[in-house]
């Protein structure tokens, strides 16, 4: 939900204030959405191994690793953010050479660095996921959601690195309708490959939502 309404940041005029929220509050989102994912997809992987007589995994499943793990992984994001703003954050400039006669308002990013190094950040947490749920593709499918969560990852990961270029390639007005873009679309992937699947169970085919059926696959 805060990942579809830190969009309306990127809306209207650029002012100073808005320039400094709007990349930081979406990196911060988006980290705590991706490392949710992760933190799900360490949780399936421990579970599996949990199940072998005699297993040491099964002491993780008594800490909360998923908690740890969100919470490390968003707060390695929010430091990014931090020092982007403390060193260099972004601001509204005028662009007086893009559009011959024309004066575009816009947000400048501040320091190019830190502003690739946030996305550069969601990257690496939407690769390692994506690795981690291939890797457990295999396993039973009752209890398995790791599939879900290797289509989720490859919607995101097509979207952002096709959004890269076109980035780059624009200026002004159409350079925010494509992150927005880029914002919905990744975030309507994730949301519709984890919990479609679920929604069509529980309306569909709610006979097969109970524990005979599951024991029997």
């Amino acid at each position: 939900m805060l990942s579809f309404l830190c969009v309306f940041l990127f809306l209207g005029r650029p002012v100073d204030i808005t320039c400094k929220m709007r990349q930081t509050s979406f990196g911060i989102f988006f980290s705590v959405a991706l490392s949710s994912v992760l933190a799900k997809t360490i949780m399936v992987c421990i579970a599996f191994k949990a199940t072998r007589p005699g297993s040491s995994w099964r002491k993780l499943l008594e800490v909360r690793v998923s908690y740890y793990v969100v919470v490390i992984c968003s707060f390695i994001q929010v430091l990014i953010c931090g020092i982007w703003l403390s060193v260099s954050p972004p601001y509204q400039e005028f662009d007086h050479h893009s559009y011959p006669g024309k004066i575009i308002i816009q947000c400048n990013e501040g320091s190019d660095i830190w502003f690739y190094s946030m996305l550069g950040y969601l990257g690496f947490l939407a690769a390692v996921s994506l690795v981690l749920a291939f890797m457990v593709r295999t396993l039973p499918d009752s209890f398995n959601e790791a599939k879900y969560i290797t289509f989720s990852m490859l919607v995101f990961c097509s979207v952002w690195i096709s959004m890269i270029p076109a980035y780059l390639s624009t200026r002004g007005k159409n350079m925010v309708a494509v992150e927005i873009f880029a914002i919905l679309s990744s975030s309507a992937g994730i949301l519709a490959c984890i919990f479609f699947p679920k929604c069509y169970i529980l309306i569909i085919k709610p006979e097969l939502n109970c524990r005979n059926q599951l024991v029997k696959k």
